[in-house]
């Protein structure tokens, strides 16, 4: 497909995901995209704007607004995560991201496989689409879990790559690759250490209620059963903090709002954000995140 083909298409794709956000009683809103402290995140680094930073996502101000009573919002806009550039990553994307007061994390999954397929249906005019040469069921989809994975596709359990200091390096090299073949994959229940803003499993405290959406090898998604408790929620962030620092990385402000909101309640609910240029190359079949781009 040629650019205005794509781009084309895109908007389609995005039209059908605003639709299917409506149709589900959901309120689009819209956030600051310079902001005075962004989540500290261990592998993320910001952009720098005047002394404060661009977003590197919406999450912690639409936490504030379930905070205020919110119950389903979502966004669509800029994100910008600084030096990422490369046939999947640009310093500047678009992001989806949504929050559902009461949406359980595995039911928040079923509701995006649902507007991926539907997306699917409304755009290419049935379910299954041909990604670099494979076909892709898009209203077919499973479940994994990281352990799961890692036994399967490395050889290993997740402690023990832990223990050699191989997560990532075999999440990229032996994971991902094999996640999402022909339909959508859930990469589900990460282990504890890795749970971000995630919440812990009740009865398995051992993993967080966090999972990933890979389609033919590309992370799509990354979507949390919110953490809910302040105090959990500043010990990580200082973890971050302290890991960032030894790393060289830039010193961020304390989350005030953020943790203010913690402070008055946020309620039990799910977020998920999704990077909308990645769908848009497999719904054009592109090889490059330039191409399904207007800033190429």
């Amino acid at each position: 497909m040629d650019k205005i083909a794509n781009l084309t298409r895109r908007s389609a794709l995005f039209r059908a995901i605003r639709e299917y956000f409506y149709d589900r009683d959901f309120i689009e809103v819209e956030t600051p995209v310079k902001i005075h402290a962004p989540a500290p995140e261990e592998f993320i680094e910001s952009v720098r704007a005047e002394g404060d930073f661009l977003r590197t996502s919406p999450e912690l101000a639409m936490k504030v607004m379930l905070a205020d009573g919110f119950e389903r919002i979502f966004q669509i806009g800029s994100c910008f995560r600084a030096d990422e550039h490369g046939r999947r990553h640009r310093e500047e994307f678009t992001m989806l991201e949504f929050y559902a007061r009461g949406m359980e994390y595995r039911e928040q999954a079923q509701f995006t496989a649902g507007f991926v397929a539907e997306a699917a249906r409304r755009v290419l005019g049935g379910e299954s689409v041909v990604y670099r040469g494979r076909e892709v069921d898009l209203g077919s989809h499973e479940f994994i879990t990281v352990e799961e994975a890692f036994r399967r596709y490395a050889g290993v359990s997740t402690q023990e790559a832990e223990r050699q200091d191989r997560f990532d390096e075999l999440m990229v090299t032996k994971i991902e690759p094999e996640l999402g073949r022909g339909r959508l994959t859930f990469l589900t229940d990460y282990p504890a250490s890795r749970a971000s803003l995630a919440r812990l499993r009740a009865d398995n405290p051992a993993v967080a209620e966090r999972w990933e959406l890979y389609i033919e090898g590309i992370e799509l998604a990354n979507a949390f059963g919110e953490l809910t408790d302040a105090a959990e929620q500043k010990a990580r962030f200082r973890a971050a903090l302290e890991f960032r620092a030894a790393h060289g990385m830039h010193p961020y402000p304390e989350a005030v709002e953020f943790f203010a909101a913690l402070d008055r309640g946020l309620p039990q609910s799910s977020g998920c954000a999704m990077g909308l240029d990645r769908l848009a190359m497999i719904f054009c079949d592109a090889d490059d995140i330039g191409d399904v781009r207007s800033d190429g």
